[in-house]
């Protein structure tokens, strides 16, 4: 058999399994914890990144830097956080994403100007 057509017949399975007998409840808990531990795994990851590498350089760096830094990363979570938590659209997509992207700008340009005068 056509693995292709067999991949299908399985997914129709449980799918039709799922229906008959009325699994959309735990289906849709399965996925809300599946979308949290995939945020839990990236912040995770996050955490590990910046403990190896970041944080040696950033003590190094002026305090209003390191806030700036710091403060615009507890943003950008707060904002990811609103993205997961409510969806998006209308101005709320436009909000999330200008916030977005003034976390990440102010990230960045203060770490390019430490990286030049350091």
């Amino acid at each position: 058999m056509n693995p292709f057509v067999r991949n299908v017949l399985i997914l129709a399975a449980v799918a039709a399994a799922v229906i008959i007998l009325n699994l959309e409840v735990a289906l849709i808990t399965v996925g809300v914890l599946l979308r949290i531990a995939f945020v839990v795994a990236i912040a995770f990851v996050a955490y590990a990144l910046w403990r190896d590498f970041g944080r040696r350089e950033m003590s190094t760096w002026p305090a209003r830097a390191q806030w700036v830094v710091y403060g615009a990363a507890a943003l950008l979570v707060v904002d990811i956080g609103w993205l997961f938590l409510g969806g998006l659209s209308g101005p709320d997509a436009l909000a999330f994403i200008l916030v977005a992207a003034a976390c990440v700008f102010a990230g960045w340009r203060t770490w390019r100007d430490q990286q030049r005068y350091v």
